[in-house]
């Protein structure tokens, strides 16, 4: 789940990071929300959803209370319910400063006002559901794109469609046409062997494409200023900047 992992700002790099003991006030909400995790309270649960509540590519983020009810059950399977009803407020979920309150190493996360921001589990469903979805999004591109692990995102400048896709191993793959272009139609050019860079804790990355003199970075802001895009593309020539523009992140 790497991507879901980095755009959702959610997962971070737990383990060298030393955790605080959950204030009283925090477990609280806590153990409120165990208790209506026992009692399967989806109604409640969904109240205290931050939305929208993403989920693995390209299994499409939940929008809102209604669908959340609805696709609960997706989520909540047996095995995700048993390690949060059998956890302990004090004990099990730890304070992680700006981050948020997590569950062991990152199963659920709330912030400190009580909203949960994010689930990191997949259930056999999603599972299921996500390999159903590559499969037919395999079918919507191009032939000499249609082989691929995961895709990752289509982003959109005033110019440019982006689309990159996980090949597997660290290997991402860079495809771009005109705007007026479909995806369907062939890339106008096509880059392997991108590396993934994650950039600073804040869950913002980029993603680097080189060809000859040229490097290609497709930046992710997570977390930036009040207006920042969502995403921006740069090229550069022999070190010379040659196209900086914004782009919006397609959802799925």
């Amino acid at each position: 789940m790497k991507k879901l992992i980095y755009i959702t700002l959610l997962i971070f790099s737990v383990t060298n990071i030393s955790g605080q003991e959950l204030k009283k006030e925090y477990q609280k909400f806590i153990q409120v929300f165990i208790d209506n995790v026992k009692g399967d309270k989806k109604e409640e649960i969904a109240k205290i959803i931050s939305y929208p509540l993403k989920r693995d590519t390209p299994i499409p983020s939940i929008k809102n209370k209604a669908e959340f009810i609805k696709r609960y059950s997706e989520i909540f399977d047996a095995a995700l319910k048993k390690e949060i009803t059998s956890s302990k407020a004090d004990k099990d979920w730890t304070e992680m400063g700006w981050r948020g309150i997590m569950l062991n190493q990152g199963t659920i996360w709330f912030d400190e006002e009580g909203s949960l921001i994010s689930i990191n589990y997949q259930s056999k469903f999603e599972s299921d559901l996500k390999n159903k979805l590559i499969g037919s999004e395999k079918t919507k591109v191009h032939a000499s794109i249609s082989k691929f692990k995961e895709p990752v995102y289509v982003l959109e400048t005033s110019k440019f469609r982006i689309r990159i896709d996980d090949l597997g191993n660290n290997n991402f793959r860079y495809a771009s046409w005109s705007i007026k272009q479909k995806m369907t139609e062939k890339p106008d050019l096509i880059i392997t062997n991108g590396k993934w860079v994650q950039d600073g804790t804040g869950g913002n990355h980029y993603i680097e494409f080189k060809k000859g003199n040229y490097v290609y970075v497709c930046y992710i802001i997570v977390l930036g200023e009040k207006n920042s895009p969502p995403a921006r593309l740069v090229i550069t020539q022999n070190g010379k900047e040659i196209l900086n523009q914004d782009a919006k992140i397609v959802p799925r």
